[in-house]
């Protein structure tokens, strides 16, 4: 047997190939839900998005043609799981992660969302997270490019858009199995409502942006930062460095927000980690 066929009977690539078919582009994640697969550039610091033509470009690397899923898990073989590409078609797939972990219910904070931008969620695809959270999918316009955030659409609530990936259902984590929702499997990705969509969009920037805005802000960052207290050290320098990205003063802000988090008692290696996390959720390259 060759070994395409022996790795087609693993359970990661054969749901992933099931995935594939439906239009959806995948790549192979590790027990840890991040890619299988190396950046082949660790020690080049220019970017690529895959024109070496080696494998390790994370969502860069998505298929869905069988035989390309195929060697990317044959690369992998270790994959416990796989990875949604959002924002590419057919679907240009959105993914709501409503999370549990936070002390916010986000389920709660979606409906209310809901009741004051008067839209609804319409029947789609739900997958259950190993935690207890939920993943919605939903579809994009092709010209509307959705930008992956945590929290600003409301606390506890992420997204995954252009850039970003979701866990796929029948993926094995550390924690647990994805699975999909009752009676949701055989849908297809409902699309976003216009009014949920204008919210996931980033605001229009104005032609000429006000410098002492953007300075104001950063110092507010980084003093909400400086305030953080023992527990909540890490979850506000990422909380901050979020909106820093967001609000595109990230790169400048990168120094101030490690010598913040430095002064309330991080190690630089985990600052570092923490912002560098901040920018790849919200689909940026630090």
């Amino acid at each position: 047997m060759a070994p395409t066929e022996r790795q087609a009977t693993t359970p990661a690539l054969a749901h992933a190939l099931s995935a594939a078919a439906r239009g959806l582009a995948v790549i192979p994640l590790s027990r840890t839900k991040l890619p299988a697969l190396r950046s082949p550039h660790r020690d080049d610091p220019a970017p690529c998005h895959g024109g070496c033509g080696r494998f390790g470009h994370g969502v860069h690397d998505a298929a869905t043609d069988p035989a390309r899923v195929r060697e990317l898990f044959a690369a992998a073989p270790w994959a416990t799981g796989y990875g949604i590409a959002c924002g590419l078609p057919p679907h240009h797939l959105i993914g709501v992660d409503l999370d549990t972990k936070s002390s916010t219910d986000s389920s709660a904070a979606l409906r209310e969302l809901a009741l004051r931008h008067l839209f609804t969620i319409p029947p789609t695809v739900v997958v259950l997270t190993p935690s207890g959270g939920r993943h919605l999918w939903l579809s994009s316009p092709p010209d509307a490019v959705v930008p992956n955030s945590a929290g600003r659409l409301a606390p506890g609530i992420d997204v995954r858009g252009a850039g970003g990936y979701l866990v796929g259902p029948g993926s094995r984590t550390r924690h647990g199995a994805y699975t999909t929702a009752p009676g949701t499997a055989h849908l297809a990705p409902a699309a976003c409502p216009p009014a949920l969509l204008r919210l996931l969009l980033p605001p229009s920037r104005p032609s000429r942006p006000a410098r002492a805005g953007a300075e104001a802000h950063g110092q507010g960052l980084v003093q909400f930062v400086l305030a953080a207290h023992e527990g909540r050290r890490n979850t506000r320098l990422f909380w901050a460095a979020c909106r820093a990205y967001e609000g595109g003063i990230g790169p400048a802000l990168f120094a101030p927000l490690v010598e913040a988090a430095l002064t309330t008692g991080l190690t630089e290696p985990e600052a570092r980690t923490t912002i560098t996390s901040a920018a790849r959720v919200t689909g940026h390259h630090p």
